[in-house]
């Protein structure tokens, strides 16, 4: 069962943004933490901050299975353009120059590698040998 998160409307110029993104696609959660956590870039906090929701919706959606069992990995990342506002910056001569200040969405989207039937047959699983071996 995959989970969604999306951001829209975030103060970061795409093509900035894309380099964070493009850093963590394809990786396991918590490999995407770490490269996030410990990048320099500016849109690295903010695409952490979505991980960890996209991480929460996924645990929301899927209460039954443990997270640490689902191996969980980043199914796909991209970064689309929003909405520019144009400014204008005086110039020389009496001329004005356009700012255009960019903004992105980016929808994130992860998933587990083994399905989830397969991950909550295999916890009840382990949960009834427990049980047994509790009992002896």
């Amino acid at each position: 069962m995959e989970a969604v998160a999306k951001l829209n409307n975030s103060p970061i110029a795409p093509r900035k943004m894309r380099l964070v993104v493009d850093s963590i696609r394809g990786k396991e959660v918590n490999t995407a933490l770490n490269i996030l956590k410990f990048q320099s870039k500016a849109g690295s906090p903010v695409i952490e901050k979505l991980l960890l929701s996209a991480i929460s919706n996924w645990e929301h959606k899927n209460e039954e299975v443990e997270i640490e069992d689902a191996n969980l990995f980043i199914k796909e990342v991209y970064v689309s353009e929003g909405k520019t506002l144009k400014r204008f910056r005086p110039a020389p001569q009496g001329r004005a120059h356009r700012i255009r200040k960019r903004s992105n969405h980016v929808t994130l989207i992860i998933d587990s590698l083994e399905p989830v039937v397969q991950v909550a047959e295999s916890v009840a699983e382990k949960e009834s040998n427990t049980d047994i071996q509790n009992e002896s």
